[in-house]
Order: C-alpha cells, then structure tokens, then sequence
C-alpha cells in the first residue's frame, strides 16, 4: 500500500470541468485497490468564479475511501486572486507546506493554477512527484489556448490576449520559475501526444509521459443491450457550453435539420443565450447537468457524440465516455482529441463546421456503418480507456521513478531525455 496526495484546484462539487472529475476517480481508483488517498482542493478557487450555495461539506470529510481537504482563507477570493498574480500559493504557503510534508509517497499535482501555481510543485518531500497536464495552463495564461474569447491561439501575444481574455497578466511567466518549478516533478503526464508536444516546444527538457484518460461511464453489458438507438437519428454534445467548445455552430446547423435530434448535456456561460435563440426548435433540447445514470442511457440511444470544439483540447474525455457505451464520435480537428478517432477508428474527423453536415448523413444513412462505428468504440473503449489500463500505466510510472531512484541512477528528467527517442513509437515517452 501506498499514500497518495492529490493537489488540485477544484474538486466535485466544488467543481467545474472534467479536471475535478477525473481526479476524483483516480482518487477513488486507488482507494478502491487499496491505497491510502489524501486530495488537497481550494474552495476559495471555486468561491471565486461561482455563487452556488455552499454544501455544507466540512474542512476534512471521507469521499467513497478518498480523505479530502479543502483548503479556505479568512481573505477569500484574495487568496487564489494572489496566487494567480504572484505564481505561488501565497496566503496558503504554510498550510500547503505542511500537509504535504505528511510522509506520502507520491504526490500528484493536477490543476495547480489557483491552488499554488509553480511554486507548488517545489513543495512536499515525497520520493515520486508526478504533474498531471489537464489543462495547457503551463503554456497558456488562458488554459486552453483560446486567443482573445475568439479564436484557435495562432502565435504568442500573451499579455495582450490576457488583457483581451479579462485574466490579469503574470509576469511571473516572463521569469524562470516555471522551469525550475518543473525541476522538482519526476514526470509530467500528458493525455495525448498533441499536449506533450504543446509543452515540450517551450520546455524540451521536460520529462513527459502520455497516458490517455479513462472513462468514468462503465455501463453493464446487460444494460446496453436493453438500450438502442432513437427510432429519429439523435446526436449528442456532452460537457462546457461554452463559445470555445464550437457548440453554437452545431447548434445552428440543427436549427436547419429538423429531421435530425440534438441533446447537449452540461451547462456553461453559453446556454442561456442558445436556450433562448433556439427555444422554437422542437428537435434541439437542453438536458443540463446529467447524472452517470441518465447520461449513460442518452449516449446508449445517440447515432454520435459530437465533439465540436474550436480549442485545441488536451484530450477528448466525454468522446471516451460515449465509446465506452457503444457510441462513435464526430470530433473536430483540435487538439488531442483526433488522436482518440485515430487509435480506434470509431467516427470521424472534421476541419470545418462545414463538414459536419454530410457525416451526419452518412451516419444516419448506413446502418451497416452505425453497427462497425459502434463495435469498434466498444472495442476501443476496451482496449485503451479503461480504469485498469489507466492504472496499469499509472502505477507503472510510479514503479519506474521508485525503482530508478532506489538504484541511484540519474535524474528522471537525465534518463527520460535519453530514452525519448527509443521509445517514442509506443507511445509511452515523448
């Protein structure tokens, strides 16, 4: 057995994306194999960007074998607003100091934007120090390398995009307490290879590994065969609704096809405007915020998930969800998200909004094509996304960065630099 700490900057339900989420299930994947798992969160984070009633949740509380913390200022919003300016935790330093100096053997950072910034990663003494990139923070002030609320980032204007994006410029980005913040990690594991090659472009010397997520949707067998899909053709969009996530041109698009369904399932600064331009289109419907339950059976009943999104992704995580229910994807070309079409074959990749329309019809038309697209989803799902196959190559990591540290062999960074080349091709170092 060993004892893990999860450092991030939200976690459920003091959440908001697929970060939170995913580090709750590793979080709970762990426990339930037997390890001890600590998570450290920043409520003071999520106070910052929402007004949802606080759930009442004390300071340390147990989460299905996972013992979470969360961590609150007496200042409030001034702690992430100070963390976020200065590039450490700030107002926080002594407390994060401390818990993480708890005697663990790993600690795995996440989503350190508010919770620490780099500095964070300079604390705690555990033997393997891993960095989780579910975000392009590290390269971009705006996560998600979406320049000025508009469009796909296309060359390095940070201070003015900050300014147009409404972030308050880091000048701490402009010094180099990145790449000695990155020093003290053992390895960074990316998602896909499009994410390890985004942070290695500014820092070459990273040592990297790509891990694709898992899906959290893990429905029976029995349970898909009692599901099929919609008599009309349905499609789905799952996850932000946001500007970023191209959902507005699917949308539109919809609006002109009434023979086709559309379901988006999530919620975001986005919906109120598309639930009040489309409220007469009996065939585009907002189902908000999904349990696992109810979102397992949409994606059971969908002809495809659309995977719209006009910013580069990290990965692609919902798309791995509808797979894993039998479900193919229809991705936009950005970012690692193509990688999962590529890996499968279970849907297609589109360049444009354009596009979208005749693979729509194609998907529609074919029975013969709907069956193959949904068995090899399956098949994928299987084979590359799931929890074990995450876990594997997880705890694979950790044995590696042990094993190399306990025969007194040279840095991780030293070793993963001279072995990139060799093993490339399958995927593991990058």
């Amino acid at each position: 057995m060993m004892r893990f700490c999860m450092v991030t900057t939200f976690y459920p339900p003091y959440n908001f994306g697929g970060d939170g989420i995913f580090v709750r299930q590793l979080a709970m994947a762990l426990a339930g194999i037997g390890h001890e798992v600590r998570v450290i969160h920043c409520e003071d984070a999520f106070r910052l960007k929402s007004n949802a009633p606080d759930p009442g949740l004390p300071a340390r509380y147990e989460d299905n074998g996972v013992e979470v913390c969360r961590l609150k200022s007496l200042c409030g919003a001034l702690s992430p607003l100070l963390t976020q300016q200065l590039g450490r935790p700030a107002l926080k330093a002594s407390q994060l100091q401390r818990m993480l100096d708890d005697g663990y053997d790993v600690i795995n950072f996440h989503n350190i934007s508010l919770v620490g910034g780099p500095a964070v990663l300079g604390y705690g003494r555990a033997p393997v120090k891993l960095y989780t990139l579910h975000e392009h923070w590290l390269v971009c002030a705006t996560h998600i390398l979406w320049k000025n609320r508009s469009r796909r980032c296309d060359s390095r204007q940070c201070i003015r995009c900050s300014i147009r994006s409404g972030i308050p410029p880091q000048l701490w980005r402009y010094t180099g307490l990145i790449p000695r913040a990155l020093d003290e990690v053992d390895v960074l594991i990316a998602s896909s290879r499009f994410t390890a090659d985004q942070h290695l472009r500014l820092f070459p010397d990273a040592p990297m590994r790509i891990v694709p997520l898992f899906s959290r949707i893990r429905p029976a067998d029995d349970f898909l065969q009692r599901h099929s899909t919609s008599e009309r053709p349905l499609f789905v969009i799952s996850g932000r609704i946001t500007v970023s996530k191209g959902v507005e041109s699917v949308v539109e698009q919809f609006a002109q096809m009434r023979d086709y369904d559309l379901v988006l399932a999530g919620d975001g600064d986005a919906l109120p405007r598309l639930k009040q331009r489309y409220a007469d289109c009996p065939n585009i419907s907002f189902a908000g915020q999904l349990d696992e339950e109810a979102l397992v059976a949409l994606y059971a009943r969908a002809y495809a998930l659309i995977f719209p999104s006009l910013a580069p992704e990290t990965f692609g995580l919902t798309a791995v969800e509808a797979m894993a229910c039998g479900t193919p994807a229809i991705v936009m070309d950005s970012g690692g998200c193509r990688e999962i079409i590529e890996t499968t074959g279970a849907g297609f990749v589109y360049r444009s909004p354009a596009e979208l329309p005749e693979l729509l019809h194609r998907v529609v038309n074919d029975q013969a094509l709907r069956q193959q697209l949904s068995q090899l989803a399956l098949a994928g799902y299987r084979k590359y996304y799931t929890r074990e196959r995450y876990l594997d190559d997880y705890l694979a990591i950790v044995a590696g960065i042990r094993d190399q540290k306990l025969s007194g062999h040279r840095g991780t960074a030293a070793a993963s630099r001279d072995n990139r080349d060799s093993h490339a091709e399958n995927g593991l170092v990058t």
